[in-house]
């Protein structure tokens, strides 16, 4: 396979590898029992992304590890084009994890995407992991719009369903949840629905979204420090 994370910034073969990248994609179950699922999110601070992983015990949703990585990215932000710039970090960030996880969830978009390749799919093929991608606005497609707690309904795109729309919790706008690599469609929606403790993101991302933040405010301290010390 070519390289999933090429040094460019050329559409034009940038194009060429989401296409590799749709067309390895797997949108079926193909995982073992899930004892542990781990979530992803990125921070930004000046040229760098920051990738924090937490694996979570499935039932419990107790903390059973967490890695970060942090890389310097010359690539702008482009969307659609996301893995290019956040996809590197959450490789190193994953290889650090002691004991990988069954499944991966990323916070942003899986096969919900103009060309089936958001980061939660290009990370999967790329790992060859299982994927599932939740996102907070839809990027592509249409849907119905649930209005209570617990509702979900299809999001649709080129004659396709490309993920669901969930209320996961009242009062809030709903997420968009789709899957990523080696997770079926209804697995998608299942596994979301069942890492929910309250809030509108499910645990794993929830999680990895605070620790990804508590890194980029730990590194700024240090940066702040060091400037008062100079």
């Amino acid at each position: 396979m070519i390289d999933l994370f090429p040094a460019t910034s050329d559409q034009r073969a940038l194009l060429v590898v989401q296409r590799v990248v749709a067309a390895h994609a797997e949108i079926e179950d193909r995982f073992d029992e899930i004892r542990t699922i781990a979530g992803v999110n990125q921070a930004f601070f000046d040229d760098k992304v920051i990738s924090g992983i937490v694996t979570l015990d499935y039932e419990t949703m107790g903390e059973k590890d967490r890695a970060y990585a942090i890389i310097t990215t010359g690539f702008p932000y482009i969307p659609t084009f996301l893995a290019f710039r956040e996809g590197k970090a959450i490789v190193s960030a994953y290889r650090k994890l002691v004991r990988k996880p069954e499944l991966l969830m990323i916070g942003r978009c899986g096969i919900n995407h103009p060309r089936s390749a958001g980061l939660a799919t290009h990370i999967g093929v790329a790992l060859d992991i299982p994927t599932i991608g939740v996102s907070k606005s839809i990027l592509c497609g249409t849907s119905e719009q649930p209005a209570d707690a617990g509702e979900f309904h299809q999001l649709r795109y080129g004659g396709r369903q490309i993920g669901w729309v969930l209320k996961s919790k009242a009062n809030c706008n709903p997420i968009i949840v789709a899957p990523g690599h080696r997770v079926s469609m209804e697995s998608s929606i299942e596994i979301v629905k069942h890492c929910l403790r309250g809030y509108k993101l499910p645990e794993p991302t929830r999680q990895a979204h605070i620790y990804a933040n508590l890194i980029k405010m730990v590194h700024n301290n240090d940066k702040e420090n060091h400037t008062r010390q100079r």
